[in-house]
């Protein structure tokens, strides 16, 4: 600070050591606005695992400082501790921001990338400001962090724009106090850089322009964003998502839109006040609402009633739209088939093909990060479906262990990968969403992701928490690795999960485990789990859906009329035409079938609630060839939304705990023969599962006296599912856990690994119980 004051006679001076997310998002700043209303002295400095500053003057100024930094931190900083301790007045005559320091030890908390803030939208918009039209405005308030960031203490050498000096303007912005943008890293202008470069049709002279020629003119463009490239076409030309499916061979799964602004939003879907919070908040995910009939192309989100809505969250986004009006664009990961997203110039090759044109820039992506996805329940909480750009890599707290503990790395899942460093400080820092880990290259996006998390919060992994699966490719990895493993069942890590984000590792409860396939300890696949857990480091498997057969194994989610025949076999239902899985597989399919079916060869068996969903699909006609996870369950869902509930009744047998869902198919296919619509019959099936689940969880939580219920899997995704075990469950006076910070699915997996293995870390283990879970006899 430029002001100098005289220190009062009975000064009395105060250090504050504070951590948590106070690198990245203005704090240093803020402190330093807080001293001078105040009318204190002192400093305030950057290491890497704290910001430190001191405040002098009378005692009334220095606690009113203290408690205005406590209670009214900097909008993006999320303060964890502040220690505060009384040392001897120095005579400082002014308050100064001090450079910051490099030190060993704890290091502090990476901020998110943040959406674009409305200050910085208003002055890109304004003729009259110096940055008008910018793409790389920014402020202490907004922009990127995490993608750019790469060392601590964050300053500007120690991001991706260090080789790109301020000019005189932006360095006088920078040291001013009261200006929006002291010390923000990334500040920059036109004069400055970074700049905007365009490759495609054109003379690229004005590189917003010709993408945005491409893109109106019914092209596909690749645009380079804050976390990586997207591929972006007109959501409202049927021509031009088609051209995008065709290219990206991506038949059905549903793409992402973006709109301008909420406006423009609500004219393509239904946003609730919920769903609104979370489109316009600093994270800026992709939110899943219901579609507005005919504001789009139908090819968008083929078949489902949900689209996947974000707004714009960077300058280049803004300017897009400036040029193309308000029509929603569909914004797509840039990649193909599985691999990861691509965030480099040097990787545009992997896209060959997919685009007219890229929109790039000088500034580097040091890591990828995808969008989030979220979605809203009906009490207007959020669903997390993916955690990524605008969460990613904060973590999530966990109760600290006593005493030294190894730092656990947990590998997480294989299709929606995520890891996970954790820590004795009670931090679980999981990283960004990374893909299919039977790509190479997301195996490489893998690695490079877990060295710069381990350096930037000096964490490394001196055991692995890896899944069960043998088949695994995060398996294959942590065992290349050599080092100290162990291996955690599926369900076990989806559970503990669910009791880490809430906080309640010392609590008992049941979990419902439902999902598509996990590696069980009895070498079957499970899925539709039962467990009991008193402490996180063990569980009893004390129920499960009744088992049945995966014909061909893994393929068989890919054409679930296998398990439908296979499921109709066992309930003595004949393989006749008029059903649509048999007519859907051809005569030489059947005879096979037929001789693998009962004799179990080349069958796995399995207890999966999300197959048993992907098999009344293809039963139902819904589904018959999945392009895409879950699509055979994610169509039933939507077809049961519009339906509605009559007979038939249909339920499970129950014995002991095992739902048989036998039948279920014989009432389904009963439905079928009877001429009731195939949207009753769907809202028929969702019921029969949500009136056994309840049934099966009372009755344990009445033998046990557990009456916490936990919902954790890839099916809770289904909100008609979700919703309707949930109120069954309440309505009869049970606490119901659901899943708020990480997701139900596979992306959240890791938490539950590392949890996991730092009990058993602190829990002696029976002789041969390397499996780390115990389980009642199978029935």
């Amino acid at each position: 600070m430029k002001r100098v004051r005289r220190a009062p006679v009975t000064a009395v001076r105060s250090r504050l050591d504070i951590t948590g997310v106070v690198q990245g998002v203005g704090f240093r700043p803020a402190v330093a606005r807080i001293a001078d209303a105040r009318g204190v002295t002192g400093f305030v400095y950057n290491d890497s695992g704290s910001v430190h500053c001191e405040f002098e003057g009378a005692a009334e100024e220095v606690d009113g400082a203290v408690a205005d930094l406590r209670d009214a931190p900097p909008p993006m900083a999320r303060i964890d501790t502040i220690r505060v301790t009384e040392i001897a007045p120095q005579g400082d005559r002014e308050f100064c921001i001090v450079e910051s320091t490099s030190t060993g030890g704890a290091r502090t908390l990476v901020p998110p990338d943040i959406a674009m803030c409305a200050d910085c939208l208003r002055e890109m918009n304004d003729p009259g400001d110096r940055r008008y039209g910018h793409p790389f405005i920014t402020c202490t308030n907004c922009g990127p962090r995490y993608t750019v960031i790469t060392d601590l203490p964050y300053d500007r050498p120690a991001t991706t724009m260090a080789d790109l000096p301020m000019c005189e303007r932006c360095a006088s912005e920078y040291r001013d106090p009261g200006d929006r943008r002291f010390h923000a890293q990334t500040i920059a202008c036109p004069d400055c850089g970074p700049t905007l470069t365009w490759t495609g049709p054109g003379d690229g002279k004005d590189p917003i322009a010709a993408a945005a020629a491409i893109i109106d003119a019914g092209g596909i463009v690749a645009v380079k964003g804050i976390g990586g490239y997207h591929l972006a076409c007109r959501a409202d030309a049927a021509g031009a998502v088609a051209e995008l499916r065709r290219r990206k061979s991506r038949p059905a799964k549903p793409f992402a839109v973006m709109a301008p602004h909420l406006p423009a939003a609500r004219r393509i879907a239904e946003i609730s006040d919920a769903a609104a919070v979370l489109l316009t908040s600093p994270a800026a995910p992709i939110v899943l609402v219901p579609a507005q009939p005919g504001a789009m192309s139908d090819l968008v989100a083929p078949g489902l009633l949900d689209v996947g809505v974000m707004l714009a969250y960077s300058p280049i986004h803004h300017l897009l739209f400036e040029r193309l009006g308000s029509a929603p664009l569909v914004m797509t990961s840039a990649n193909a088939g599985g691999s990861p997203i691509v965030f480099r110039g040097d990787d545009l090759h992997w896209i060959d093909g997919l685009a007219d044109g890229a929109l790039t820039h000088d500034r580097p992506i040091h890591v990828p990060c995808e969008d989030s996805v979220v979605t809203v329940d009906d009490h207007g909480a959020t669903l997390p479906l993916r955690r990524s750009r605008g969460y990613a890599p904060l973590p999530v707290s966990v109760p600290a262990p006593e005493g030294e503990a190894p730092v656990i790395l947990a590998t997480g899942g294989d299709l929606k990968t995520t890891f996970c460093l954790m820590a004795s400080d009670g931090h679980a820092h999981m990283s960004a969403h990374l893909g299919d880990m039977a790509d190479p290259r997301t195996q490489a996006c893998f690695s490079a992701g877990l060295d710069h998390l381990a350096h930037m919060t000096d964490r490394r992994p001196g055991l692995i928490a890896c899944d069960m699966h043998p088949g695994y490719a995060t398996t294959r990895w942590a065992n290349r690795r050599g080092q100290p493993m162990l291996r955690i069942q599926h369900h076990h890590a989806h559970a503990v999960s669910l009791l880490a984000e809430h906080g309640r590792l010392g609590s008992p409860m049941l979990a419902v485990a439902y999902d598509g396939t996990g590696y069980g300890t009895d070498g079957t696949i499970w899925g539709g789990e039962f467990l009991a857990l008193v402490d996180p480091s063990r569980f009893t498997r004390i129920g499960h859906l009744g088992p049945f057969a995966l014909p061909g194994g893994d393929g068989a989610a890919r054409q679930p009329a296998r398990i439908a025949l296979d499921l109709m076999w066992r309930a003595g239902i004949g393989w006749d035409a008029d059903l649509a899985p048999v007519a859907h597989v051809r005569a030489e399919g059947r005879h096979v079938l037929a001789q693998q079916i009962p004799r179990g060869v080349g069958c796995v068996s399995t207890t999966s609630m999300g197959r048993l969903f992907d098999a009344v699909s293809s039963l139902l006609g819904v589904c018959q060839e999945v392009t895409y996870e879950g699509q055979a369950a994610i169509e039933l869902e939507q077809l049961a939304r519009v339906g509605r509930p009559g007979p038939p009744r249909i339920d499970f047998a129950l014995h002991e705990g095992v739902m048989d869902p036998t039948p279920v198919i014989v009432g389904l296919v009963d439905g079928i023969r009877a001429g009731v619509a195939t949207a009753t019959l769907a809202v028929a099936f969702h019921d029969a599962v949500v009136r056994a689940t309840v049934r099966v969880s009372v009755e344990y939580a009445l033998a046990t006296g557990i009456s916490t219920i936990g919902l954790t899997g890839g099916v809770f995704g289904n909100r008609l599912l979700l919703e309707g075990i949930r109120n069954g469950l309440q309505d009869r006076g049970l606490e119901v856990l659901t899943h708020r910070l990480v997701p139900c699915n596979d992306g959240g997996l890791a938490l539950g690994q590392a949890v996991v293995a730092a009990a058993l870390q602190r829990t002696p283990r029976e002789e041969g119980s390397g499996l780390c879970a115990s389980e009642s006899p199978a029935r």
